[in-house]
């Protein structure tokens, strides 16, 4: 049908009191995005002529989430007046005056519900030339929805809230989902008749079915099957359970796409990642935000990985990776704690107990073990010994080293920012660099050691180590007078 025949609506006005929390329910998030951010991918992707949510409590948080990430979608504000019937007529007070066609009504906290299951609800709306159609499931446990009466050839009666039932509607399995196709103009007549006349003092959408079909309209419920894609959520244990679906769709979407996912029960893929074929998952990996992961690469065991790019053949163990760039055939991990503005290059290596932050270690290079890199440059085959410090702040302010290619850092050594290291420049073990180093030059601290003889004797006396001292002091008398 034609875009500027088609509107959506997508409920967003609840408080969600369930949640116990102060932020607002549709704010809660799924898979990487809030549960509103579903709903509003699924209703922009029907190519509709006009998007609307329908906001109330805490109007201007979720209002600069859905100007920031979907600024074509309309906000209807709904008024005083309870009820998702008056939410449906505050959102339709936000289409063109004249706009005559179809509403298409959802929740967004009903996040699985996917574009094909909208579509074929369309289809028979329009095929069948209905005045409301809408989406119904069956459950084990239907308490706390709108049951579906029907008549004895199966025509829809009516929908009846669970507060309203009598003991009877209270059996029926078959609920309402909260998805509904109406006739535009059909709708705004059942709403203008609809009171608040029920247990709650609500104006109920799920009322204006029944007055259409009332007013001689077409009315159909179509079940589905899987109830799973009309799961909405009302509290903290059903988010943690439509997580855990969706995660598991996630993991076996990606598996059908060429991706081994050993353990998918703990590995967690939020639905902005990107992966490549033939990654391998490990257990206890999360992938998070904006990250990718190119073919061939390894991630994880016991990875946390946010915001970042891991390129071809790369490995990472055991880490934690923030706003980072991993290339090709690098190595990470395992322990390692990579922060924003990491870039490591290719065939490089960031090692066991390493953090970096705002690094660049070019192609080959290696910080094996022990260190921090904080704030700086490492040319390329360059090795980064143990226990490395770059010392960059200085109280006040942060600086920049930069080290050359083909550098041989000695253990235990402090940078002392800012500095510069030229190529192929060493720097002895324990060294304090606080000067710039010359291409090919050795930097070391050249205060000689100083053993002072019989210090533990004299100030540590009666303790085990005087007491050790003491007994190779005689065996190296008693050896000395023996030869």
């Amino acid at each position: 049908m034609l875009e500027s025949r088609l509107a959506v609506l997508v409920l967003a006005a609840g408080q969600g009191t369930r949640m116990r929390s102060s932020k607002p329910k549709v704010m809660h998030e799924l898979a990487g995005i809030p549960l509103l951010g579903h709903a509003l991918h699924t209703a922009n992707a029907l190519s509709a002529g006009n998007v609307v949510t329908v906001v109330r409590h805490e109007k201007d948080l979720i209002g600069e989430y859905v100007n920031a990430y979907f600024p074509t979608t309309k906000i209807a504000e709904q008024d005083e007046i309870p009820g998702t019937g008056r939410a449906v007529e505050c959102g339709l007070s936000a289409l063109p005056a004249d706009f005559e066609g179809v509403v298409v009504v959802t929740s967004g906290d009903v996040p699985l519900l996917d574009v094909p299951t909208i579509e074929a609800l369309l289809e028979t709306h329009l095929a069948q030339g209905l005045s409301a159609t809408l989406l119904t499931t069956f459950l084990e446990d239907p308490t706390g929805y709108g049951r579906i009466l029907r008549s004895n050839d199966g025509e829809f009666i009516e929908i009846v809230e669970q507060r309203d039932a009598s003991e009877g509607q209270l059996e029926i399995d078959e609920v309402n989902a909260g998805v509904y196709v109406f006739d535009a103009a059909a709708l705004r007549a059942a709403l203008a008749k609809l009171g608040t006349h029920n247990a709650q003092g609500e104006k109920y959408l799920t009322d204006a079915a029944a007055e259409i079909l009332r007013a001689g309209g077409g009315v159909q419920a179509i079940a589905i099957e899987d109830s799973w894609l009309v799961a909405g959520i009302n509290d903290r244990v059903q988010l943690s359970e439509v997580a855990a679906e969706l995660n598991w769709r996630i993991c076996e979407s990606w598996q059908r796409a060429g991706v081994t996912i050993l353990d998918p029960a703990s590995t967690f893929i939020d639905v902005t990642v990107q992966l490549a074929e033939d990654v391998t998952l490990l257990p206890g990996t999360h992938l998070k935000g904006i990250s990718s992961i190119a073919a061939g690469a390894t991630v994880g065991p016991e990875v946390w990985l946010v915001d970042t790019a891991v390129g071809q053949r790369a490995s990472v163990i055991k880490s934690h990776v923030t706003g980072s760039r991993i290339g090709d055939d690098a190595t990470v991990g395992p322990f390692a704690y990579l922060r924003p503005g990491t870039d490591l290059g290719a065939d490089g290596k960031i090692g066991t107990f390493v953090e970096t932050k705002n690094a660049v270690i070019g192609a080959g290079s290696k910080v094996p073990h022990l260190s921090y890199v904080g704030d700086a440059e490492i040319g390329a085959d360059s090795n980064i010994g143990a226990g490395t410090i770059f010392a960059n702040y200085d109280g006040v302010n942060k600086h920049r080293s930069v080290i050359g290619r083909g550098v041989r850092s000695g253990s235990h050594n402090v940078f002392v920012a800012p500095i510069r290291i030229g190529d192929g420049a060493y720097t002895a073990a324990g060294t304090v660099v606080r000067k710039d180093v010359d291409p090919g030059a050795l930097a070391m601290n050249v205060a000689p050691q100083r053993n002072l003889g019989g210090w533990v004797q004299q100030n540590r006396a009666g303790t085990a180590a005087a007491e050790a001292a003491d007994a190779a002091e005689q065996a190296s008398t008693e050896t000395t007078e023996q030869n």
